[in-house]
């Protein structure tokens, strides 16, 4: 595990999103997600001119492009809503919970561990910035993976974002 992150580091630059990568953003999700699910361009754009600190991007080091990120809004609230996929300004800056809004990784770069990289450094960076919990929901399909990453699974969400039925996680920073 620690010589797959450390090869990961070698091939990713993992920070912040930057204003420039706001298409290929829009882009990947459009890929990683289907329409009923995928945030809107409008959003993606909304989010990252707001909550860009709420962004980790992975960029392959070779080619200087995006191949994933996870994205996120704070909130002192502690349940998972569907506002907050559509409403950046929902975000308070000094929230102690982060609610998860996406974790898209390009087809071609899984199978990798990039998405475990991601997660992981989220996690890490979210506790330095004295967060308490980390919110998310996801398709059952998802949840064995989430579960590995050390998400708790909390049963079924309220949410019925894209007509879905979604099931709450959580993760104690």
């Amino acid at each position: 595990m620690i010589q797959q992150a450390e090869k990961l580091q070698e091939c990713f630059e993992f920070r912040q999103i930057r204003p420039e990568e706001v298409e290929q953003a829009i882009e990947i999700e459009g890929i990683c997600f289907p329409p009923n699910e995928a945030c809107s361009p409008k959003m993606m754009r909304e989010r990252i001119a707001e909550v860009p600190e709420l962004f980790l991007v992975a960029v392959e080091k070779k080619t200087g492009k995006v191949a994933g990120f996870l994205n996120g809004i704070a909130t002192d609230e502690e349940k998972f809503r569907d506002e907050f996929f559509q409403d950046a300004t929902l975000h308070q800056k000094e929230g102690a919970n982060v609610m998860l809004l996406g974790l898209d990784v390009l087809p071609q770069y899984r199978g990798q561990g990039l998405a475990t990289e991601i997660v992981r450094q989220y996690i890490e960076r979210e506790q330095k910035n004295h967060r308490k919990l980390l919110y998310l929901t996801c398709l059952d399909n998802k949840i064995k993976m989430y579960e590995k990453m050390g998400f708790v699974n909390l049963g079924i969400s309220n949410s019925t974002w894209g007509g879905e039925a979604w099931y709450d996680m959580s993760y104690a920073l």
